[in-house]
């Protein structure tokens, strides 16, 4: 019951997130006339630098917006696999509290790595699907889109606050949503319950309240009141303020727009895709996960280990690459092993992709992997 209801919490959560940069990115686009994110447009490279800087943010989070920017095609898929290669999921913060100095250094050698992998997976895409756009214009193409770089563009701006506006029961029931939502993640009522997922290198248990408040409280002192930066939970306050946005869009935005835009574009058509398959895939990860012992797996071969951590890193949970994190901790897994498993592995930040895209979650993820393969043992080599 316990895991269900950690299951639950974790897959409302990350629907949420997602819903609400969906709903974020629809109205400053549409409101904007799509100059909010046009300069984005300009370039590839500096898509593929942003995309690794969301990536970089601890926790998930910058994983979502990415995965919400690049479903609405305002992100090219080279920045896709920048974001998804720069994170490190919720192991971030356990590498900053564990392993703080090391951690730093993994994650400049991600931002590169994941900028560089950015700008060849561009430029490979672009000239594979250069003449899609020709040949399906009409099919694929549509007069919402623009052929030359693939990015959904609105002829024309959605003047929500010069039409008409009544509260019916649609905007009513996301205004409600919406509201439950924040207050949900300003109280800390949907936050990961990591203790669920990790484990120690020997004993089988990470204590991880030890490696979340490891810098509360210093030994021999009583403990003070001040704001963790080694927690999601200020994240969470963070984009619970960001959902207020959110909020007074749907307050004061026009029927078409919070009808057509936000209920029946993203309520009707993604919620119910991206909540289905967070909760399906997270509650086969979870219960299965409860009688694989992936300690058995270990070994102290390096070859096999890096080869190890990056197939494990094809699971979309955070849970089974944190032995990988303690092993290194422990002096008990060389660096280069941390590094295949940091880069093929993004957390939970991937779901929301493989319920939107399947054929793109499967195509990042042999990119990430082929990354991390050939970055572990470079690794190995050079050291």
């Amino acid at each position: 019951m316990h895991l269900f209801i950690d299951i639950l919490r974790n897959s409302i959560l990350i629907t949420g997130l997602v819903v609400v940069m969906m709903m974020m990115i629809e109205s400053f686009n549409i409101e904007s006339n799509g100059l909010v994110f046009k300069g984005l447009r300009k370039t590839k490279i500096g898509q593929v630098v942003f995309g690794a800087l969301l990536g970089s943010i601890p926790g998930c989070m910058g994983g979502f917006a990415t995965v919400s920017l690049y479903t609405h095609r305002m992100m090219s898929f080279g920045a896709l696999v920048a974001m998804m290669i720069a994170s490190s999921g919720d192991e971030s913060f356990v590498m900053l509290a564990m392993i703080p100095q090391e951690a730093l250094i993994l994650f400049a050698l991600l931002f590169v790595i994941a900028i560089v992998s950015g700008v060849i997976t561009d430029k490979i895409y672009d000239r594979v699907h250069s003449s899609r756009c020709d040949k399906e214009h009409h099919e694929d193409c549509g007069a919402e889109t623009e052929c030359s770089d693939g990015y959904m563009i609105h002829p024309e701006a959605e003047h929500h606050h010069k039409e008409g506006r009544h509260y019916g029961w649609k905007r009513i029931v996301m205004l409600i949503g919406l509201a439950v939502f924040i207050a949900a993640l300003a109280t800390g009522q949907l936050g990961h319950d990591h203790s669920a997922h990790t484990e120690d290198a020997h004993s089988g248990h990470v204590h991880t309240e030890a490696c979340e408040h490891h810098h509360h409280h210093e030994q021999g002192s009583e403990p003070t009141f001040h704001i963790n930066l080694l927690s999601e939970d200020w994240m969470n306050v963070l984009f619970a303020g960001l959902s207020l946005i959110v909020l007074a869009v749907l307050l004061l935005g026009s029927d078409h727009f919070v009808e057509e835009h936000l209920w029946n574009h993203i309520v009707r058509k993604h919620l119910p895709t991206i909540f289905a398959w967070t909760f399906g895939v997270l509650l086969i990860l979870g219960v299965g996960l409860q009688y694989i012992d992936i300690d058995r797996w270990i070994s102290d071969n390096t070859v096999l280990m890096i080869l190890l951590a990056t197939a494990i890193g094809i699971i979309p949970e955070s849970g089974p690459h944190m032995i990988f994190v303690t092993l290194f901790a422990a002096g008990a897994i060389p660096f280069p092993v941390l590094l295949a498993s940091s880069i093929s592995q993004d957390g939970h930040a991937s779901i929301p992709l493989l319920a939107e895209s399947k054929k793109s979650f499967l195509l990042a993820k042999i990119i990430n992997c082929s990354a991390a393969l050939i970055a572990g043992f470079a690794a190995m080599i050079l050291m």
